[in-house]
Formats: structure tokens, C-alpha cells, sequence
């Protein structure tokens, strides 16, 4: 005979077993399942939580994280339109073998999923469409107050830049010297910290500000570690353990956020408390922790990092005088076979400090050096007008005379190839780039030549083309089309001449480009 107690246990087994929700998501969208468990201890440390979620034979196994007030979360993000199931798994009962389903959608418009490599140097959303990266830093907008983070917003709404470089940590630096609002962990600042107990309520004002940056179609590059605290706070100086878990709860937070990008460090070689095999460790631990493999760097300050290494999908570099000239930002692909980003290459602005008084000109004419190069080089403003608004750091408006002149990169360069602008002949023509056959972008820098003779590399071509012209003026935006057209032949073994031999006349100043395509 059944008793009351065994009918209730019973009934307490099927409940267990049975799904605890069903839900719909958007392919590439955010499920979040929020689960009610023990707050007592320290659950940030005590309590294990995972999910791992099935779609026919694709699996995947995302961390939960404790959000406070006895409420923890998973977060997942489909990959495949369909129906996903998925089962928890913890070290406590009232977490663990919670089981449900999730309908994943066709993406909306302007969801194009998460951005990857593509053709070795290049990049693409996971719909397949191309993406160039226009970035831009501000690495301490979301510590600022709330009317300069409205104001950040605003400005990147209406602005050129799909990528932004941020911090998590706050900045303790020149022009930056103020306490932030909230802090990443438990305790009593400026340095008194729980390093064991995050601050939910941080995260969740990061998270959320990263959500504003996805839904603007802004990839947030997002800044796990710097030097710029020196012990005021510690955060640069936390042992291992605590960096670990930290790197792990920021990638169970943020992972299911499609225009995540995670940066190791910015200038990782002047944290002086880690060395090179923390780092490496450090590189270890996102990358697992990420199913989604998210695009993963790290920045230099003065000393290049190992970035041959295959965890690191693409090389975050520091080198202005690579991108001051010809012939010298293509070495990197050489050497290291991956996507290069030149994130700082100094910044336009009227600093005292040499890496921050860039003329807005030479700030351009380096992102077009890049460009040539099949690089990226991303822009930075440190005006001094209203010092407690930098760009650079706090955000709030844009002054500088770039931005809307790489917008117009963006523009040419979202024209190109769609596999992405390549050089054509880079040891002997670092002028020219495009993709042999089809599109020529010829860049002139600072030279003022007058005139440009049609002649272009060869690089395997045996047949004429036949090919219109345009001349870009970099600085002032404009495109002038070059009436009738123009037939290339080979001349030689290396290059394609005008036949009949042809100039294209050009404006007695720099900055110029001459863009020519194929006639189909």
C-alpha cells in the first residue's frame, strides 16, 4: 500500500525528471535558464553548475554562474535552427539534472552570428557575410557615469566603428583617476577585496552595456586584464587562482553574447606580476572555458607576445611605425599567418605624450596603410577639451576629423573583394592590393605624383582585361570616375600595361587612391 510519503516522493521524482522549461531563441540569440539554488557558503567557489545542450549530433557544454541572491544562470547560444535539449549537471542537487528544450529560430535581420577567420587573414560573420573591422578604443566607458555611457552609445550609433576595444577592470591611469560606481568583486575599495566573491551587480551593468553594443551591430573586444591599476585596486596582482576564476566567470557571463571578442590583456608585457607562462596559461583557460570560440588576442606593449600560437585567432598588435609607411605591416602576416590587427598605432589628439598627437591626416593615412597591407589597423581619440571626457578612455563624443574619413574606408573596403584585400605583389608593389583579375586598389600616401601610369603587377595574369577607373580623395571623401576605360596586357613577366600606354590624371595633393575593376 502506498502512503502519503511515498506518493509525494514519488511525484517529487517526476518533477525532477521532467523539463523544467521550453523556450525560443533566435539562431545566434541569447537563452538564458535561471535556476533557484543554495546561497549559503560561498556558492561562487562551492557550487558547480553546467549545461550541456544536444542538437542531433552537435553537442555543447556551457558553465553556469552564480548571479546572486540564490539565483544561478546558464546562458547558451544555438548555433543551428532547430530544437536543442539540454540537461544540468552540479555538485548540488538543486541544480543538478534539470532538463529542458530550446527552439533555435532563423536569425533576425542584421544577426549574422559571431565573427571568425576567414581566408587566412580576414574575417566574416558565421553567416558567411564579409566583416571588416573599423574599431576604435575606449577602455573605460562602462566605469564612467551613466549620462557619459548614454552618450558613448550615441555617438557609436551614429559613427563608423563596428568594434570596440573595452575593459572590464576599471582604469587607474593619466587623465583617468577617479573611482568607478561598482566594482567586480566583494569588499571595500580602494583595495580591501574579496577576490573569492564576484559582485554580480557589475556584471550585470557589463553585460548589458555589451547587449546595447550587439544590438548596434558593435563587436565588444573585451579587455580582460591591464596594467593601468598599479596596485590601487590590485586587480593587476591577484595570484592565480583568482585569475582563473575570474577569466572563468567573465566567459560563462558573456560567452553566449555573439559580438564578444576576448583580449587576454592590453600591453600584457607591462603587468609586471605575470609572466609569459601566465599568460599562456590564461590563454589556455578562456579558450577552453569558450565552446564557441569566440575571436581570442593579446595586446604588446613594447615586447611582442608568441602570437603563433593557435588558441590566439588573430594578432592584436601595437606598432605605429608599421603602418607610417609602405612595405612594413605585411611582415606580420608573414610571420604569423593569421588575421592582423594594428589596435594601436598611436591616436589622434593633442596629448603631450607622443603616442597621443597624431594629426587627424597621419591617423587616416595609417588605417589606409594597413588597409594596403590586407591589415586592419583600428583609430583613437585623446583630445584634451573636457579631460575628464577622452574618447580613449571615458567615451562620451567624438571631436577628432577621422572618424567620418574611415568611415569612408569602411565604405571602399566593404566594396572590395569579399574574401578580403590582398596584396598583390607585396615585396615588389606594396602600393597595390585587391584581388588579381578583378579589383585594384592603388594607394599613393603622401606622395603627390600629378599623374599615375596605368600599370599594374602581372601576379599570373595572361589574358588582357579591360578595367574602369575611379579616384578616391582619402581625406576629402570623394570619388571621381575616370571617363572610358582602360585595356591591360602583359609587359613582361611582371606587370600589365595600358595598351595604348595611358595615364590617369591626378589633383596636386596626397591621399589619394585609384580603385579599378573588371569589365564583365
Amino acid at each position: 500500500m502506498m502512503t502519503l510519503r511515498h506518493t509525494l516522493a514519488a511525484v517529487a521524482l517526476v518533477l525532477a525528471a521532467a523539463p523544467v522549461s521550453a523556450a525560443e531563441v533566435e539562431r545566434w540569440g541569447t537563452f538564458e535558464l535561471a535556476l533557484p539554488g543554495p546561497a549559503d557558503g560561498n556558492p561562487f567557489v562551492e557550487v558547480t553548475l553546467a549545461a550541456t545542450f544536444t542538437h542531433g549530433p552537435t553537442r555543447v557544454t556551457v558553465d553556469g554562474f552564480y548571479d546572486g541572491d540564490g539565483t544561478y544562470k546558464v546562458r547558451f547560444m544555438p548555433t543551428e535552427v532547430g530544437e536543442w535539449a539540454y540537461t544540468t549537471a552540479s555538485n548540488r542537487p538543486a541544480l543538478d539534472g534539470k532538463s529542458g528544450r530550446v527552439t533555435a529560430t532563423p536569425p533576425a535581420a542584421g544577426n549574422r552570428g559571431p565573427v571568425g577567420v576567414r581566408n587566412t587573414y580576414h574575417f566574416a560573420f558565421a553567416d558567411g557575410t564579409p566583416y571588416v573591422p573599423v574599431g576604435t578604443t575606449c577602455y573605460a566607458w562602462t566605469h564612467q557615469a551613466d549620462a557619459l555611457q548614454r552618450a558613448t552609445l550615441a555617438a557609436l550609433r551614429g559613427g563608423p566603428f563596428n568594434k570596440i576595444r573595452m575593459c572590464v577592470f576599471p582604469k587607474w591611469y593619466a587623465y583617468n583617476r577617479a573611482e568607478p560606481p561598482c566594482y567586480p568583486f566583494a569588499g571595500t575599495a580602494p583595495d580591501r577585496w574579496d577576490f573569492d566573491r564576484f559582485n554580480p551587480e557589475f556584471f550585470r551593468h557589463l553585460e548589458r552595456r555589451v547587449g546595447q553594443l550587439r544590438d548596434m551591430g558593435v563587436e565588444a573586444d573585451v579587455i580582460l586584464f591591464h596594467p593601468y591599476d598599479d596596485g590601487h585596486w590590485g586587480f593587476d596582482r591577484m595570484g592565480a587562482a583568482a585569475d582563473d576564476r575570474y577569466a572563468r566567470y567573465v566567459v560563462a557571463r558573456l560567452g553566449a553574447y555573439r559580438n564578444v571578442w576576448w583580449s587576454l590583456a592590453n600591453e600584457f608585457d607591462f603587468v609586471e606580476r605575470k609572466t609569459d607562462a601566465d599568460w599562456e596559461r590564461l590563454v589556455r583557460v578562456v579558450t577552453d572555458a569558450d565552446p564557441y570560440r569566440h575571436l581570442c588576442s593579446i595586446h604588446n606593449g613594447t615586447r611582442l607576445f608568441n602570437q603563433t600560437n593557435p588558441r590566439l585567432t588573430h594578432a592584436s598588435i601595437q606598432n605605429g611605425s608599421a603602418v607610417a609607411d609602405f612595405g612594413r605591416a605585411g611582415l606580420y602576416r608573414d610571420v604569423y599567418r593569421k588575421p592582423i590587427v594594428f589596435d594601436e598605432v598611436k591616436y589622434e589628439g593633442d596629448f603631450d605624450q607622443r603616442w597621443g598627437n597624431l594629426s587627424a591626416e597621419e591617423m587616416v593615412h595609417r588605417c589606409w596603410q594597413g588597409a594596403i597591407a590586407g591589415t586592419y589597423v583600428g583609430h583613437g581619440e585623446t583630445y584634451r577639451e573636457k579631460p575628464t571626457e577622452v574618447w580613449w578612455s571615458h567615451g562620451g563624443a567624438l571631436r577628432g576629423k577621422s572618424p567620418e574619413r574611415l568611415a569612408f574606408l569602411r565604405r571602399v573596403l566593404e566594396a572590395g573583394p569579399a574574401d578580403g584585400l590582398e596584396p598583390i605583389d607585396k615585396w615588389q608593389d606594396e602600393r597595390t592590393a585587391g584581388k588579381t583579375g578583378e579589383h585594384y586598389l592603388v594607394y599613393f600616401g603622401k606622395e603627390k605624383s600629378g599623374a599615375w601610369p596605368v600599370d599594374l603587377p602581372r601576379a599570373g595574369v595572361d589574358t588582357p582585361l579591360t578595367l574602369t577607373a575611379e579616384i578616391l580623395d582619402t581625406w576629402n571623401m570623394t570619388v571621381t570616375p575616370v571617363p572610358g576605360a582602360f585595356t591591360v596586357k602583359p609587359a613582361g613577366r611582371y606587370r600589365l600595361a595600358a595598351d595604348p600606354p595611358a595615364r590617369i590624371a591626378l589633383p596636386d595633393q596626397p591621399y589619394l587612391a585609384v580603385r579599378l575593376r573588371v569589365v564583365k
